[in-house]
């Protein structure tokens, strides 16, 4: 996929690490110029409280031969988004990819809890991240998106339509956040079809971001050994597997197909023929589905 991408301009709303990050150094890797925001950078961290940074992210778009640029915003912020956008018409006059990433949610999440046992403050908080930021940034990102056809917008979530639909997140907030971004992709794929745009939900499966591996004290390199604590962990993709489904689609003609689905890395790398980094293929929502949920005797690397 090097160089597919010569000429495009993306934007990654939410690049500072995990998911976003690997989408930015992907789409870059592929020849984009890639914008990645955030809140956190060398100067001050977000709510968060991580020290990934968007300027380290920029710094490895432009290091896998792209050209990364970070603009701190908070994307719940409409003046800062709408700077964001003029700076991009400014500096290049075009928008061909919209990743809409942002979240940054989980320390919010009570799980198990019912709606009346929740903290409501922390539960609003989790769907203004959600949903009010990447609304925010299509209102103002569109418009420049549109001047050419073939512009992608991806809302990226949590599980597949299918995945959201069957299971209940364990959380009622946490569960409209995650399949709010879905209901966005088909909307706006009827917003962009006269202009010929395309906009799809995308989920990871079980995402080794930087957080997930703090989680279990592992690192990439040795994060089968979590395994032992949480057997589905077996299926877990990098974050690289995500952006290479990310660079398919934004490199792929025909990508209309797919305007108003829901569809996961695993699903789009069977299609596409690209990998993860160690060479497999996991589909993890499949293996949930049939070994955690189904009861099925089988291997993850029957799943990847």
């Amino acid at each position: 996929m090097k160089s597919s991408l010569d000429g495009k301009v993306a934007l990654v709303a939410g690049a500072t690490r995990g998911a976003g990050r690997a989408m930015a150094v992907a789409l870059g890797a592929a020849g984009a110029v890639v914008y990645a925001t955030g809140r956190t950078t060398r100067e001050r961290r977000s709510e968060v409280g991580r020290p990934e940074t968007i300027e380290e992210t920029a710094e490895l778009v432009t290091a896998a031969g792209g050209t990364g640029i970070a603009v701190p915003t908070d994307h719940l912020e409409p003046e800062q988004v709408r700077s964001l956008v003029e700076r991009i018409d400014r500096e290049h006059g075009r928008l061909d990819v919209l990743v809409n990433d942002v979240w940054g949610g989980e320390r919010l999440i009570e799980f198990s809890r019912r709606v009346w046992e929740l903290d409501l403050d922390k539960g609003l908080r989790m769907l203004r991240l959600s949903l009010d930021t990447h609304a925010i940034t299509s209102h103002f990102a569109l418009p420049l998106l549109v001047r050419r056809p073939g512009g992608l917008v991806v809302e990226v979530t949590d599980g597949t339509a299918e995945f959201n639909t069957a299971h209940y997140r364990e959380n009622l907030l946490y569960d409209l956040a995650k399949y709010g971004p879905i209901r966005m992709a088909w909307a706006l794929a009827e917003e962009l079809r006269e202009y010929g745009g395309t906009a799809v939900a995308l989920s990871p499966g079980f995402l080794r971001s930087e957080e997930m591996l703090d989680h279990f004290g592992v690192t990439e390199a040795n994060w089968r050994d979590a395994v032992e604590k949480e057997p589905s962990f077996a299926i877990a993709e990098s974050p690289a597997f995500v952006g290479r489904a990310v660079v398919a689609l934004a490199a792929d003609p025909g990508r209309a197909r797919w305007s108003g689905q829901s569809l996961s890395s695993g699903q789009l790398a069977a299609h596409y023929g690209f990998t993860d980094v160690d060479g497999s293929r996991p589909d993890a929502f499949r293996y949930i589905e049939e070994v955690r949920y189904g009861g099925k005797e089988a291997a993850a690397e029957d799943y990847r």
